[in-house]
């Protein structure tokens, strides 16, 4: 058994441009030129989407995409940003926290671990830092975990003798591990793959990387507000930390609720 205490955020995709079809458009609706300064695809989408709306091709602002994309969202313009999306894979997190995450629908897609057909008598367990940080109830967090790992084992074995008359081996052990689940504690560390679009995951930043959110989401919330800053600085560069109490991190932005 495992003890995980920081999770850990992978950015696994990022969208691409046709630059050609782009090309094409423009051509065919007659803008003689028109060229970003970014090469980040994710903020030429933005950029891209917006100027449909207005046919604003002709005359850009000076300042380039960074300038354009702080205009948009210093006046609330957010559903241009619903065009561009990144793709995570968050592990080291409990399931408490994945009960929390999913609660995010708009914008967002989700793909779990499932208990129904992994085997969790191997799994890793998340402990929250005020129990870490206390050494007596450390040891009884890491005695009850031990237990129910135990009482998992034992029951995913019984549970199999009794299905013995299914055939199928993948299913009986399907059959076993989904009732012998039923056990394990919210602190069960999972794997968990998001996919979200930009305005969705400024609305996440902002409800999760904050003083009143759960100290592990918050931990996840400003992990991926720091990798979107890298990847696209013009739609997350507003965004500053502050450092709380506990050594967790808020964001804080002046343009909420885009």
């Amino acid at each position: 058994m495992r003890i995980i205490r920081e999770p850990t955020v992978y950015l696994v995709g990022r969208q691409s441009t046709n630059n050609a079809e782009i090309e094409r458009f423009l051509a065919d609706h007659r803008v003689v030129a028109w060229e970003t300064d970014t090469s980040v695809a994710g903020e030429k989408l933005c950029e891209l989407a917006g100027r449909i709306c207005y046919m604003s091709f002709a005359k850009p602002r000076p300042g380039g995409n960074a300038a354009y994309l702080e205009r948009l969202l210093s006046v609330g313009h957010g559903s241009v940003l619903e065009h561009t999306a990144w793709s995570f894979i968050i592990t080291g997190v409990s399931r408490s926290f994945t009960h929390e995450l999913v609660r995010h629908r708009a914008g967002f897609g989700y793909s779990q671990l499932s208990q129904r057909y992994v085997d969790e008598s191997v799994a890793d367990f998340v402990e929250p830092d005020c129990i870490a940080e206390d050494g007596e109830l450390h040891e009884i967090w890491r005695s009850a975990i031990e237990h129910v790992q135990e009482a998992y084992v034992k029951l995913v074995s019984g549970l199999e003798r009794t299905f013995t008359g299914v055939e199928d081996q993948t299913l009986r052990r399907k059959l076993a591990r989904q009732a012998a689940r039923s056990v394990l504690p919210n602190a069960t560390e999972t794997k968990i793959f998001v996919t979200a679009n930009a305005r969705a995951l400024r609305h996440f930043i902002e409800l999760r990387a904050n003083e009143h959110a759960e100290t592990e989401i918050r931990k996840v919330a400003s992990r991926m507000c720091r990798i979107l800053q890298q990847e696209a600085p013009n739609i997350f560069g507003d965004y500053r930390f502050e450092e709380l109490p506990d050594g967790t991190l808020a964001a804080r932005t002046e343009y909420r609720k885009v």
